[in-house]
């Protein structure tokens, strides 16, 4: 990379430390650093950002162990290959997948609100235009790197109270298996390129090739659930297996 991407404006509040992991993190968001390349090491890091070994060797090791990097005693340090593996089959959560691997979990909530389903949003969940439903739109990240950018629409009187649940905390996966029971799924997997929204959200370009996953979920005999759940290609795969 060049010299002027590790520049800082000395103003910034942001501790060093941080900064620096933030640098890194959103290289690997945006495909600049990928699994396997080598990141700057402390030398260089303390030169580039003007700040003392210690706090580049924090920085680092921090990364390290939240599975952002490896490093190699003598060699370096290298980001580390966190391909999420998602299940087609199974209903799982996503924070308990990104655990599962050792990794933190995070989210963002963009929106999640109360709304009168249109032309165009109430086919989703085959109900009149007017009914009430919830639309929620979430980052999940992994370790810090954005994984999967979720939509749903959610019947309103099927999920009492979704559009106050704090998504920040637990996720709608979470919060609908309390309120609507899995009774019946529906998968569609396509290959996309990534609409303006998830260019956005994803840290990616327009031109990444995208996995999207349409879910739909039943509950008590109806439609409740209506997700859209799009992840970078080079961040995501989907895997199976099933006996017959």
């Amino acid at each position: 990379m060049a010299d002027a991407d590790y520049r800082m404006e000395q103003s910034s509040p942001e501790p060093r430390y941080a900064a620096i992991k933030k640098f890194v993190t959103e290289a690997i968001g945006r495909g600049e650093l990928r699994p396997g390349d080598r990141v700057p090491s402390e030398a260089e890091l303390t030169k580039r950002f003007a700040v003392s070994r210690m706090t580049a060797h924090r920085a680092l090791r921090e990364l390290q162990d939240v599975g952002v990097l490896t490093r190699l005693p003598g060699v370096g340090s290298f980001v580390a290959d966190t391909s999420a593996k998602g299940h087609i089959i199974q209903i799982r959560n996503i924070a308990d997948e990104i655990r599962a691997r050792g990794h933190q979990h995070s989210s963002l909530v963009v929106r999640n609100v109360a709304e009168n389903a249109t032309h165009k949003t109430a086919p989703k969940l085959g109900v009149a235009v007017g009914t009430l439903i919830y639309n929620s739109l979430i980052v999940h990240f992994e370790a810090g790197v954005p994984i999967q950018l979720e939509e749903r629409f959610v019947l309103g009187d099927a999920a009492p109270g979704y559009a106050e649940a704090d998504f920040s905390q637990t996720t709608p996966n979470e919060f609908l298996t309390k309120a609507a029971p899995l009774e019946r799924v529906d998968h569609v997997v396509r290959a996309i390129l990534p609409a303006a929204e998830a260019v956005k959200h994803l840290a990616i370009r327009p031109t990444d090739p995208c996995l999207l996953l349409i879910r739909r979920t039943w509950s008590r005999s109806r439609l409740v659930s209506y997700a859209h759940l799009t992840h970078p290609g080079a961040r995501y795969e989907f895997e199976d297996s099933f006996t017959v």
